[in-house]
């Protein structure tokens, strides 16, 4: 059976390589048409699209709405508007070494990419990363996550129907498929999970040499300083946590980090804001997602009832199995080793970790892996630059949480442990394109002292050249010397 996935993923790709090298991926016609196809399914198919991630999620419709289809839309209008100037060469200056020249630098398509994405929104970081491998002029292959199994279901119904299947194929599967599909050599392999999953892709990739973008985690921290507005940092930071997937995802603040002294407050005006957007009873809101499967749950409650933390429980922490529901929850001051502080959480729980004064959080945060967000909230000008300089994380947002990556002028991605590459945008583009540097010369400008034999005028000429040496070039042009 493996075999015969391995035997077909080959025949695929090789179907599609050759479908590519016909070029008919590379005019601004047919991205553009791609485009314009892409939109009109998100339209035509919102219901449908909605259904799958309710399904797989119990994702709220208005949220599946602004995080999932509304970006997704954007991207494709984003693209449709700005590709023939990105498509456009990049000019590029000369030096008196190549003169008279000229240079420019071309995006051409990397060739055939593969797309594996993440479960927990299903359908924009499927969609996203096409639409970046789409504009760049590549045949792709998108494998949708088992773990939201309707949604990958829908992506094989449907796109289908609207996309160029000559060079655009959906895959669903499970890890038999997946492993078959990283057997084969790509052109580039753009990856959203986990780092253990990470590890496994650049692995495959390494033995072909094929380059990667990996979008991961982390543990993405929250700095709150006591100068805050309270009211609108808590509803910033709850929306950012639980109204992002219920916790659900990767830019979701993990913990947060504030003085000992301001602690209290921070953690009345949470359970605050969390009752008056989700209730006295969040089990019943219409607004919280779900886990999304039983293996989640139990990770998540295996983090709950870690010994060391079952006294540090301020608000929350109910749960039902059969709902796949855990209220959310607050920590106080969980310890630095247990389990809760050392894995990405990646769910409706939040630690809050006191500090004795606001700067002690930035050695808090580089004492463990980079994240792929970093936040702070604060009026102190000053601590801003010593965030922005002192902190190395995927992207930065002051003064709230998650909307950066709303911002498709601001490259995606992670660093160290968060991830490899970025993409947005034109960083989609850019992701998915060669830039090829391309220097034109004509037949005239024919310098003698670059051929041999190599005497000692052609020598002095040729050092006077690379060294800048302009005053001893010309001397040596018109036959004088230095000496």
């Amino acid at each position: 059976m493996a075999e015969g996935r391995v035997d077909w993923a080959a025949s695929m790709v090789e179907e599609l390589r050759k479908n590519f090298l016909k070029g008919k991926t590379r005019s601004y016609e047919w991205r553009v048409g791609q485009m314009r196809r892409l939109l009109q399914m998100i339209e035509e198919k919102e219901s449908e699209i909605m259904q799958a991630l309710s399904h797989d999620l119990c994702k709220p419709q208005i949220e599946s709405f602004i995080q999932e289809i509304s970006m997704a839309k954007e991207s494709c209008k984003l693209v449709i508007k700005e590709l023939k100037r990105w498509m456009k060469p990049e000019k590029a200056k000369t030096g008196l070494t190549t003169f008279p020249s000229s240079a420019e630098i071309v995006s051409e398509p990397v060739g055939v990419v593969l797309v594996i994405s993440a479960w927990n929104y299903p359908f924009v970081l499927s969609l996203d990363p096409v639409i970046g491998a789409i504009s760049a002029g590549n045949a792709v292959v998108l494998k949708p996550s088992e773990v939201s199994p309707a949604t990958s279901s829908l992506f094989a119904k449907i796109l289908p129907d609207y996309v160029d299947t000559s060079v655009v194929r959906v895959v669903e599967g499970s890890v038999g498929e997946t492993t078959a599909l990283l057997e084969q050599q790509w052109d580039k392999i753009h990856y959203t999970g986990n780092s253990k999953v990470a590890r496994i892709v650049m692995a495959a990739a390494a033995k072909h040499l094929t380059p990667v973008v990996l979008e991961l985690g982390g543990k993405s921290p929250v700095i709150v300083d006591s100068n805050v507005n309270l009211e609108v940092a808590a509803k910033r930071i709850t929306v950012g946590k639980w109204g992002s997937n219920n916790g659900q995802a990767c830019i979701a603040p993990d913990y947060i980090i504030t003085p000992k002294s301001f602690a209290p407050k921070l953690v009345d005006a949470l359970k605050s804001t969390l009752e008056e957007f989700y209730g006295k009873d969040p089990s019943e809101s219409k607004d919280l997602s779900r886990i999304v499967n039983s293996n989640h749950f139990k990770r998540l409650t295996n983090l709950l009832d870690d010994e060391k933390v079952s006294d540090k429980i301020v608000y929350g922490g109910q749960r039902d199995e059969k709902r796949l529901y855990i209220a959310p929850t607050i920590l106080l001051d969980a310890p630095e080793d247990s389990l809760i502080m050392k894995e990405e959480i990646f769910g409706p729980l939040m630690c809050i970790v006191t500090v004795d004064k606001v700067e002690d959080s930035f050695d808090v945060i580089n004492s463990k892996p980079k994240p792929l967000a970093a936040y702070l909230f604060t009026k102190d000008k000053k601590l801003e630059k010593m965030f922005v300089s002192s902190v190395s994380s995927g992207g930065m947002l002051i003064n709230d949480t998650t909307l950066h990556f709303a911002n498709y002028t601001l490259p995606f991605g992670g660093v160290g442990e968060s991830g490899i590459g970025s993409y947005h945008g034109k960083f989609s583009f850019d992701a998915f394109s060669h830039k090829k540097g391309v220097l034109y010369r004509t037949f005239g400008g024919e310098a003698s002292a670059r051929y041999p034999p190599f005497t000692p005028r052609k020598q002095r000429v040729l050092r006077a050249l690379l060294t800048g040496d302009f005053i001893g070039l010309f001397l040596n042009l018109i036959g004088w010397s230095k000496a």
